[in-house]
């Protein structure tokens, strides 16, 4: 029954097996500027996101979260704020953005960018879930 589930999520959402353990994915397709979360195999959100903006680069990959910061403020780019950010690879992050019109397209300077409401409740999750058993998966 396992191995079925996890041929199925690597069919349809084309998520590595290493992925598959994990209870929460936030798959973010870079082509379509859109987050799917699922969890427990199961899609329960999908919105739209920002990730760089051309001449910038959103990393692809498969992440575990590293750290989570309710109130952050970027020490790059003039204390932006960066609302229920999740940071998953250095100094990038999924987190909330007052952009919301951008949303949808090319925008970021690396991260990638949520409506703040999403960002929230992406946060809510990662917390519930854990770091361990939470993916962010980056990819065309």
């Amino acid at each position: 029954m396992l191995r079925s589930f996890i041929a199925v999520l690597v069919l349809v959402f084309g998520l590595p097996v290493t992925v598959s353990a994990a209870s929460l994915v936030a798959k973010v397709d870079v082509s379509s500027q859109t987050m799917t979360v699922i969890r427990y195999g199961e899609v329960i959100y999908s919105w739209p996101v920002s990730t760089a903006r051309k001449g910038k680069v959103t990393p692809r990959g498969t992440y575990s979260p590293k750290s989570l910061s309710r109130y952050h403020k970027s020490s790059l780019y003039n204390n932006a704020p960066m609302p229920y950010s999740i940071f998953f690879r250095g100094n990038y992050a999924v987190h909330g953005t007052n952009q919301v019109s951008r949303l949808g397209r090319p925008a970021s300077a690396g991260c990638v960018r949520l409506h703040t409401a999403n960002a929230a409740k992406l946060f809510s999750l990662v917390k519930e879930h854990g770091f361990k058993n939470t993916r962010i998966v980056v990819q065309n």
